[in-house]
């Protein structure tokens, strides 16, 4: 049996199942006494924390969780985003005012930013967008497109 366990030494390395928990998500039989352990003072700093990131995420606290709303937000999908990041391009035209400052300025570079990004998402995204989302960003990038254009030229 010392011979075996040489061999196996000699080949290179074991593989160990380490994992605190099971594919189901409950903690496994042998890992159960060490749950009160782990809270005791003078347990390693180093344990504690594989420990701690081992275990499956819990549920997300209502006002924790970007997904949840208060009444006043916009949803976070693609169509906001984009409108976001354009209504962000019309601020560096002078389309319209900083809600900042309340001032009209002209970025011109900003505003190429902006539409640039815009033109990468569509690049990006081309086939996996719905008919709706695809006609928004085309739209979006025509008209500032046009602007920034008119814009550059006085």
């Amino acid at each position: 049996m010392a011979e075996r366990e040489e061999e196996e030494k000699s080949r290179g390395f074991k593989v160990e199942d380490r994992r605190r928990f099971s594919a189901e998500g409950e903690l496994k039989p042998e890992h159960q006494g060490q749950e009160a352990k782990a809270a005791e003072p003078g347990e390693g700093r180093q344990q504690a924390a594989s420990e701690h990131t081992e275990r499956p995420p819990a549920a997300p606290h209502p006002a924790s969780d970007p997904g949840h709303r208060s009444g006043s937000e916009p949803e976070i999908n693609f169509t906001t985003f984009v409108v976001s990041l354009s209504t962000q391009a019309l601020m560096h035209l002078g389309e319209i005012p900083d809600p900042a400052t309340n001032q009209r300025t002209h970025d011109l570079a900003a505003a190429q930013h902006m539409i640039d990004i815009l033109g990468m998402l569509q690049n990006k995204t081309r086939g996996n967008l719905d008919p709706d989302e695809e006609g928004l960003l085309r739209s979006i990038l025509f008209d500032l497109r046009m602007k920034y254009v008119e814009t550059a030229r006085h």
